[in-house]
């Protein structure tokens, strides 16, 4: 049998009860180029992938050791696999977020989307998944990230993209990291509030048939209607319920998110919004200050639903 529970106990309880937010800093080779030029590189800049993943990581860099990314507010950063293989201030990534930060790091481990069908879009194979969950254990990461995406409700579709992510996740579990599972709905769908309903059911349905001692945590698009996985929040297996900015900005995630009573950010764009490489390190960290700020407040206080 595998041996769930084998994380660190104080990274456990910080994810499980502390007030924050998680910050998305997972960009892949295929959302870089996008994230780059919002900070303010243009395609003219790089000539190479790898030229491409070295800016990127100094701006992550720039991120993580702004004063305002600050354990008070951040709980978690999920990470790119490139990032946790490289430095800042001389220490692996993943242990400079721990031991200096005080923020637990977990790594983004899906391949990127497959083609839609049945009005999803599931995960591309995993082919390199035992190679990284082993790097993750050498690099003290905690837990993975894998995400695939919802367009409609399609109730084939979503069982598929559900029994997908907790086959993964029961890997996952096997190598003692917990997985995020996130099924993204579309802000976009034309059924977005059934489609959340057919997702909320699917995943219920795989967590009663969690192992003993296994726990997983969700990442998931802001539900039309605020509530929706309380149930699912209070389940002992679920360690925590994100959510993902989705495509709404700033503003618009985090009034929405701070309506929802059990959800917390997990923000990727949306925390990076307005940062900018021409900014001095006064105005980048004073920007990076008033938008983790909004997040937190949004994640920890919560405003009554309008009816």
């Amino acid at each position: 049998m595998p041996e769930y529970g084998r994380v660190n106990t104080t990274q456990f309880e910080k994810v499980k009860s502390g007030r924050g937010f998680f910050a998305a800093l997972d960009q892949s080779g295929g959302s870089t180029p996008k994230a780059l030029a919002e900070y303010g590189i243009e395609r003219d800049r790089y000539s190479s992938e790898a030229e491409m993943f070295d800016l990127v990581h100094a701006m992550r860099t720039r991120v993580l050791t702004s004063p305002a990314f600050d354990d008070s507010r951040i709980l978690a950063a999920i990470l790119f696999e490139q990032t946790m293989e490289r430095d800042i201030r001389g220490m692996p990534t993943a242990r400079y977020l721990w031991d200096e930060r005080n923020v637990v790091p977990f790594l983004k481990v899906d391949k990127g989307l497959a083609a839609e069908q049945d009005g999803v879009q599931l995960m591309k194979t995993i082919d390199t998944l035992d190679d990284l969950l082993e790097r993750s254990q050498r690099h003290q990461i905690f837990g993975t990230k894998m995400r695939s995406v919802i367009s409609d409700a399609h109730e084939a579709g979503i069982s598929a993209i559900v029994d997908q992510q907790f086959d993964y996740a029961s890997r996952i579990l096997a190598a003692g990291l917990v997985p995020i599972i996130e099924p993204e709905v579309s802000i976009s769908s034309p059924h977005k509030e059934q489609a959340e309903a057919m997702l909320h059911d699917a995943v219920a349905k795989h967590v009663e048939m969690l192992p003993p001692g296994a726990t997983v945590m969700l990442k998931l698009t802001i539900p039309t209607r605020p509530g929706l996985y309380g149930d699912l929040a209070a389940d002992p297996r679920i360690l925590r319920v994100v959510a993902l900015s989705g495509g709404y900005s700033r503003d618009e995630a985090c009034t929405l998110l701070a309506r929802d009573p059990i959800l917390i950010a997990s923000f990727s764009r949306a925390l990076l919004e307005g940062l900018t490489e021409s900014q001095t390190d006064e105005q980048f960290n004073a920007r990076l200050d008033a938008s983790i700020e909004q997040i937190y407040q949004a994640s920890v206080h919560k405003q009554p639903a309008s009816l």
